[in-house]
């Protein structure tokens, strides 16, 4: 009796041994550390019945088998800075977004281990319940009214789309004239892929700015394409036809799709992003009345602008392009600082103006953007080009208006070649150019 009781003793100090030597080697305080695998639910495609009920036949042939109808994915990894300090980085192509508001608890009302992932440079944020490598929960909008899409997130899984491997059809890496919509609806764009095997990376190029880094796959004649960057969900799939064009179905955010349709063509140009936005009255100037962070109303008469040349930037803090730009100008103000330029932001955003003010402070804070963001109007193109009525239009955002010291227009820059694409080194070249010329004092 006495040995059976020294053998259960020391089996279980063997017990203990063993947990205490492994424990701290795998710990982790909240989140397991490493890729995870995360999508969006968007409200499924609506099919097509007969009289009797029954599916109609797709006339484009543009079923999607080997992914789940629906899914936009995307992935994660968690990185671990201390043992109780994480943040993650959402991955598209060559694209990593790092997210370090982040705060995590026991939900008092369910119970439930809960995470909040904010990006409150895009006023959204994922909410979900934690339970044995799962995350499931929702991506909330806040500027739109009751929208929001289930998300869920797989610890351990790697791949975006699929793990399927079949041969593609042909190498579709390069340029394609493409047309997005149907009727009145059509507008022009430019696909602009990479591809390596079944390994799919590129964008969209448009005459108002990009569809910013699309990660996927090609399996055999489909093509798949997703991003998600906190702003925007973007999915685009396609199929390759006989003739070698390609048609597709691209989804943004909740429920809004629209066809597209393209041709490889490595010779294809878009509209002159310099001559699309023009002043009404060439020999007007320019001004605006705006809010600036007090809420106090100012134009380009106030003398803190008097005697300089100036580039009003016009954005949204909703607008993923927007802040590429935002990041390129912050660059380049830190790089060629001068006396005798004032950059400054005009936002048109979703909210009333008390709201909004706070919004676009909170964002220039967290890109520490060097120059004032001021308040415009609401975000609504046909409302802000009746506040913006010495223009033409406004046609996208982003816009860039290069003024001299009298606030006369020297140049309209309209939307913006991220980085995520070929253009953008011919923007940067671009830009530095001009601004030589620009900044050279009138005598």
């Amino acid at each position: 009796m006495q040995l059976k009781n020294i053998l259960f003793l020391f089996s279980i100090a063997l017990i203990l041994c063993v947990n205490a030597c492994v424990s701290f080697e795998n710990e982790y305080t909240i989140l397991p550390p490493g890729t995870w695998r995360a999508y969006l639910r968007l409200d499924p495609p609506v099919q097509q019945l007969d009289q009797q009920g029954k599916p109609l036949a797709d006339p484009n042939n543009l079923s999607f088998k080997e992914v789940t109808a629906g899914e936009l994915p995307f992935t994660m990894e968690v990185t671990y800075t201390d043992d109780s300090t994480f943040y993650m980085e959402i991955i598209n192509g060559a694209e990593r977004i790092k997210v370090d508001h982040i705060t995590y608890g026991r939900d008092r009302a369910t119970l439930d281990d809960t995470i909040v992932i904010d990006f409150p440079d895009f006023d959204t944020y994922i909410k979900g319940v934690f339970k044995e490598g799962i995350i499931e929960g929702k991506w909330h909008v806040n500027y739109k009214e009751d929208y929001s899409i289930p998300f869920i997130a797989k610890y351990g899984k790697g791949y975006r789309f699929t793990e399927l491997t079949k041969v593609p059809m042909m190498d579709i890496s390069g340029s394609w004239s493409t047309v997005f919509g149907e009727g009145d609806d059509r507008y022009n764009g430019i696909g602009e892929f990479e591809q390596d095997g079944n390994k799919l990376t590129g964008t969209f190029r448009t005459e108002t700015g990009d569809y910013r880094y699309l990660d996927g796959t090609i399996q055999e004649n489909k093509i798949y394409l997703s991003t998600f960057d906190g702003s925007h969900a973007f999915l685009f799939e396609g199929r390759i036809q006989p003739d070698s064009t390609i048609q597709g179905i691209f989804r943004s955010g909740k429920h809004w799709q629209t066809v597209w349709e393209a041709k490889k063509d490595q010779s294809v140009q878009l509209a002159d992003i310099n001559t699309m936005t023009y002043m009404v009255d060439e020999q007007s100037t320019f001004n605006i009345d705006m809010l600036d962070k007090d809420g106090q109303q100012i134009n380009l008469d106030d003398p803190s602008f008097k005697g300089k040349k100036k580039i009003v930037q016009l954005m949204g803090t909703w607008c993923p392009n927007c802040k590429d730009e935002t990041l390129f100008l912050k660059e380049y103000l830190e790089e060629n600082p001068s006396d005798n330029l004032s950059v400054f932001g005009l936002a048109f955003e979703y909210y009333e103006p008390d709201k909004s003010l706070e919004i676009i402070e909170r964002y220039r804070q967290t890109l520490e953007v060097p120059y004032p963001i001021y308040y415009g109007g609401n975000s609504k193109k046909a409302e802000a080009s009746k506040k913006l009525a010495m223009l033409n239009r406004l046609i996208a955002y982003p816009t860039m208006i290069f003024l001299d010291e009298q606030n006369n227009v020297q140049k309209i820059h309209t939307g913006f070649n991220g980085p995520a694409t070929s253009e953008y080194e011919a923007f940067q070249t671009e830009f530095h150019s001009f601004m030589k010329t620009f900044l050279k004092t009138n005598q």
